[in-house]
């Protein structure tokens, strides 16, 4: 795997309300991580690759709006019926063609597989520029296909690249730039088409523009660093239909969950970005250039929302961020849908700008776009790490004919809404909000490890103020492991669960699993309950059984030697079960030292743990982490547990560097 030059310097935390231009926020992020946040968007293993998605979004989106606006210009009495059509061709390539894209692009070298594509891009465009100039409403509808089928040919790789080029704490910046660049493209060509057609020869100048990127796109990605197949030669071959891939993708369940959470993010993005023109010209009597302002609105948002979880993202992937960004979609979606309608004359886009409605609709658009971009980041990143390696791009395309259902769905939805029911658009935007509360209810119930996270996050980042000494240097990024520290308070896994950054596996004593309103995290975070052998043997010999499976399965574990919590802020004796665990899988152990919990609502000072009212928020709590003792690997001593309880000991004492 290639190095990224860009990393995570510790977890820091700022208050990003008091940053209204988004250059000194910038500034701040670069004062926190001693370099600056765009090393990686720089860097020679990503930028080539997001300036070659970038010109391919800004063209595909260019050219399907100079198709519609000719279609308008040309035929406009079957201006509708030519735009449906347009429609159909271009998402139909997704169905047809994904499946066999995504096996094709986990079997070749992915960089030279995207230069091929961008050379089909030039070809693709240069066909209709002559569509474009010879008026051929049907080759237009033929070019939309072609363009279709390129990007169900790009849509894998690009998303399966991103994992091989960046480090895995860099993913969810990666993705966030992707998410930006993508709607910025968007937004880009779809003004460019706008203004070109109020020149003199818009046809010229379209042909050029459409060339010219599709040129540079081209030379973007031979910059691109090689990225190898990860396929695996004796894994047997799937059938390569849309079908059979989607059965395939069902088997790995939090993957595919996260897919339907992608595509339902779609669905609404469709079904709000459709009927913007039609909200901006009746709902609010506005002419069409007020339909930009509102466009850009939407695109800023996902930027920065993409941007924001990147940050809070603390260098891993933090599904915990999902529920946060879908309650957001829901309350700016409920702000939106209580806009009362503008009667009267059209208001151009100077009335518009003076308009406190009009206002209302730009900050509200922009809190759809933040709670966009928190919501979708993260379940790319877990698609792209929990998938297999040798079939990464197939999940990415599996993604992709979900997407595009969605969005036909979400076409289809507002039809029904909107001209069979003759509902107005603001019942239409209420539909949304109760259907997104319900669609996040729905896949939150089955999987309840983004609620679970969700909390983790919540108590890592609003109870406490907690630093770590960079833990994706000691945390090995796949692979099986074992982390010991002291036991301090009731919350010591939910906090090192917080902050390491891959999912964990806690071994805990059962009385404090069963403990309510906790007991669901836990379970949902998979932690394996323990109990005395004397007490419960069939709970103790289960839990050792569980810790194998676990650990042969390449799991990370943690594990509180103490075996319990302590009484007096000190660090008990350990106990032999480590080395039990040990004789049957013996894996590198990671000593870390929990640092300021001692004394907090979740301890034994003063009394019983929660049985007194809490003095202390906001507290300072480190997590210091030390070298993997793992010589025991290679000799036939076992581990020395008094030595590892000392160098714990000397870890909760360390000042974090």
């Amino acid at each position: 795997m290639l190095k990224s030059v860009y990393g995570f310097y510790g977890k820091k935390y700022i208050n990003i309300g008091r940053y209204s231009n988004p250059r000194d926020l910038l500034s701040r992020l670069d004062k926190v991580y001693n370099m600056k946040t765009s090393e990686l968007l720089k860097s020679r293993q990503f930028f080539p690759f997001f300036m070659t998605q970038f010109f391919g979004a800004m063209n595909d989106n260019l050219f399907k709006t100079v198709i519609l606006i000719s279609f308008t210009l040309i035929a406009a009495e079957q201006a509708g019926a030519w735009s449906n059509f347009a429609n159909m061709a271009f998402v139909l390539p997704f169905f047809l063609f994904s499946a066999k894209s995504g096996y094709y692009a986990d079997q070749v070298e992915k960089s030279a597989w995207i230069q091929k594509i961008k050379l089909l891009e030039i070809i693709i465009m240069s066909f209709g520029v002559v569509c474009l100039w010879f008026d051929a409403l049907w080759g237009m509808v033929a070019l939309l296909f072609l363009m279709g089928t390129q990007s169900t040919l790009f849509g894998p790789v690009k998303y399966s690249i991103i994992p091989q080029h960046v480090q895995r704490e860099d993913l969810n910046t990666a993705n966030a730039w992707v998410e930006l660049g993508t709607f910025l493209a968007i937004l880009v060509g779809n003004i460019i088409a706008g203004l070109v057609f109020e020149i003199e020869t818009p046809k010229l100048v379209i042909s050029i523009l459409l060339i010219t990127f599709a040129i540079i796109g081209w030379f973007s990605s031979r910059s691109i660093p090689d990225a190898p197949s990860l396929a695996m030669p004796d894994k047997p071959v799937q059938k390569h239909s849309t079908w059979s891939l989607i059965k395939h993708a069902k088997q790995n369940r939090s993957v595919f969950l996260s897919m339907l959470g992608v595509s339902w993010f779609w669905f609404l993005g469709a079904a709000y970005l459709t009927q913007l023109p039609v909200y901006t010209s009746q709902y609010l009597s506005s002419t069409e250039s007020v339909i930009t302002m509102f466009l850009v609105a939407f695109s800023v948002g996902i930027g920065i929302g993409s941007l924001l979880c990147s940050l809070l993202s603390a260098g891993k992937v933090e599904i915990g961020l999902v529920p946060l960004g879908a309650l957001g979609l829901s309350i700016f979606g409920g702000f939106l849908a209580a806009i009362p309608p503008i009667t009267g004359t059209e208001l151009s886009l100077g009335d518009a700008l003076a308009s406190s409605t009009h206002w209302q609709v730009f900050f509200m658009l922009i809190g759809v776009g933040i709670s966009g971009g928190l919501y979708i980041v993260p379940l790319y990143g877990l698609i792209q790490t929990r998938s297999e390696e040798s079939e990464r791009a197939q999940m990415i395309a599996a993604n992709n004919i979900l997407n595009a259902l969605f969005m036909v769905m979400a076409s289809i939805f507002g039809l029904v809404v909107l001209a069979v029911l003759k509902l107005g658009l603001d019942t239409f935007f209420w539909c949304l909000v109760v259907l997104n509360l319900c669609v996040a209810a729905y896949i939150f119930t089955l999987v309840p490890e983004f609620v679970a996270r969700f909390l983790v996050w919540c108590l890592v980042n609003i109870m406490y103020r907690v630093k770590h000494n960079d833990l994706n240097k000691v945390i090995p990024e796949q692979g099986p492991a074992i982390i010991v520290a002291n036991h301090v308070s009731f919350v010591d896994a939910l906090i090192i669960g917080g902050l390491v950054p891959r999912p964990t596996r806690f071994i805990m004593f059962k009385p404090i699993y069963d403990m309510p309103v906790l007991n669901f995290i836990f379970r949902a975070l998979r932690t394996i309950p323990i109990d005395s052998k004397t007490k419960n043997p069939e709970v103790y010999d289960k839990a050792f059984d569980s810790i194998a499976k676990a650990l042969d399965n390449g799991e990370l574990i943690v594990l509180f030697p103490e075996g319990k919590l302590t009484r007096d802020g000190e660090v008990d004796e350990f106990k032999p079960g480590l080395l039990k665990i040990l004789e049957r899988n013996t894996v590198p152990v990671i000593p870390m030292g929990l640092q300021g919990l001692w004394g907090s609502f979740f301890s034994h000072q003063g009394g019983n743990a929660m049985a007194k009212l809490p003095k202390r928020f906001l507290s300072r709590v480190a997590l210091v982490s030390g070298e993997p003792v793992s010589h025991h690997i290679k000799s036939a001593e076992p581990l020395d547990l008094h030595k590892l309880r000392e160098e714990v000991v000397r870890l909760t004492r360390q000042s974090e560097k």
